[in-house]
Formats: C-alpha cells, sequence, structure tokens
C-alpha cells in the first residue's frame, strides 16, 4: 500500500531538471503541478530561473503541461505571463488530470514524468496513472489551508516510506 506513495526520484526542484536527463530517460514531456512546484503560489510572475528552465525545455522540444487541482481561471490567472498549456481541475490523486494531458500530447504514460511537491496528490496520481514522478522539495515553506491538511497526512506517509526506502532521504540533483 505505501509503495503508491513512493516517487520515482526525488530532486531539489524542478528547475534542476534537465532535457540531457529527460532525453536519457526516454522521458519527452513534463507534466507539473504549478503551486510550490513550478511557481512559489504568491508569485504567479516566476523567477528568472523558472524562465530559463522553461526555455530550455522548449529549445529542446520537450513540452511542459501543468497538470493542477486548481480552477480553470486560478491555473490561467497565474501562468498568463508563462503561457504553459495546462489541465485544471485535474482531481489529483485520480488520473483524470494526467490522462487528459497524456492525450492532449498524443504520449503513452512510459514517455512522461510528474513532478510535484505533494506525496498524496501529485506521486499518487502519477502512480495510477502509470507515469513516472518527481517529488520536488516545496519551493516555500507555506501553504494554502487546504495544503496544510495534506501536509499534515503526508509527514506519516513520509516517515514510512523513508523507513522502508531509505534512499528518499536522498534529495538528488539530477534523475539517475
Amino acid at each position: 500500500m505505501i509503495e503508491k506513495f513512493k516517487p520515482t526520484w526525488c530532486l531539489d526542484k524542478i528547475y534542476s531538471l534537465t532535457p540531457e536527463e529527460l532525453k536519457r530517460a526516454k522521458i519527452k514531456a513534463v507534466l507539473t503541478d504549478l503551486d510550490n512546484t513550478l511557481i512559489a503560489w504568491d508569485n504567479p510572475d516566476g523567477t528568472q530561473e523558472l524562465w530559463t528552465w522553461i526555455k530550455r525545455m522548449e529549445n529542446a522540444g520537450i513540452p511542459v503541461v501543468v497538470v493542477s487541482n486548481n480552477s480553470h481561471s486560478r491555473v490561467k490567472r497565474a501562468l498568463k505571463s508563462i503561457q504553459l498549456p495546462f489541465v485544471s481541475r485535474a482531481l489529483k490523486p485520480l488520473n483524470y488530470g494526467i490522462s487528459r494531458a497524456l492525450r492532449q500530447l498524443g504520449l503513452d504514460a512510459d514517455e512522461v514524468v510528474m513532478v510535484g511537491d505533494q506525496l498524496l496528490t501529485d506521486v499518487l496520481a502519477a502512480n495510477m496513472a502509470g507515469t513516472r514522478s518527481i517529488l520536488v522539495k516545496p519551493l516555500l515553506n507555506s501553504d494554502a489551508w487546504n495544503t496544510k491538511i495534506n501536509r499534515f497526512f503526508e509527514y506519516f506517509i513520509q516517515k514510512r516510506l523513508t523507513k522502508k526506502y531509505p534512499e528518499m532521504n536522498n534529495w538528488q540533483e539530477e534523475i539517475k
């Protein structure tokens, strides 16, 4: 049961992910959570690091699609300056949003990776959809109220996971 929450990789942040690593892993597209993964939830314009990362993916021909549980209007507003395609109301941890993104991209589950900062939504949804996953550290230490509830339960799941899989304590700078 606990295996359903185990990510394929654990990275410090999404911006550490390179096109070269993705191509070695035969990953053709990146699906990403929005808040505290791609952007800080309180900074919709993003950072220079974000803009550089998106440009690297774009230049390498690797699409980036946001898969978020937020409403359409919230995601659209947050991505106004970033201009990435997205799936809103993804219903994570169900695989609904990931399946929609796969159809939009015309790719199979083994050709994408889902990146997110939560075990209970992002990683579980990826595992339910049969995609690989990357758990990243949240960009900020603060969360919206509903995410705080998830973080409470996630703490106990993380403890069980790291007991069974001690390598999860080793946050990497690249996928291997």
